[in-house]
């Protein structure tokens, strides 16, 4: 299965999984959710394939996240994609599926636990280095 990334070109730590993937040597389908978001359906699968909650999913930064008092603990699961399904920005990123699994990747790393051929190393955007124990030699 070619890799899945669903992407925010303005966010660093999409940048950095997009980049460590094609490091790796992959060629991933690359969709900027913000322009084209998951339906509820695909949404709800994901947060299924990757064994967490929508909560979890939720992005705070930057997001209308306070202004529409998404920390309310009486919220359901329900109500809180349907929040994700009007403002996309509130889906936290990036998420990646491989044929290994689905996962949010935060810290961008995380992807690399998803990848046949992981990069051994690997320079962030911001210059910190990333030494992959299981990567390639």
């Amino acid at each position: 299965m070619k890799p899945l990334i669903y992407h925010n070109p303005n966010c660093g730590t999409s940048r950095n999984t997009l980049a460590m993937l094609e490091a790796s040597g992959e060629t991933p389908e690359v969709i900027e959710y913000l322009v084209t978001p998951p339906s509820r359906q695909r949404l709800i699968e994901l947060i299924s394939m990757m064994g967490i909650t929508p909560r979890e999913l939720l992005r705070h930064k930057g997001t209308p996240y306070d202004e529409l008092n998404l920390g309310d603990p009486a919220l359901t699961d329900d109500q809180l994609v349907d929040a994700m399904m009007e403002h996309p920005i509130l889906i936290n990123r990036p998420i990646v599926v491989t044929d290994r699994g689905a996962r949010l990747c935060r810290p961008s790393e995380r992807v690399l636990d998803l990848l046949a051929n992981p990069v051994a190393l690997f320079t962030k955007e911001d210059g910190e280095i990333i030494r992959y124990a299981g990567g390639a030699q």
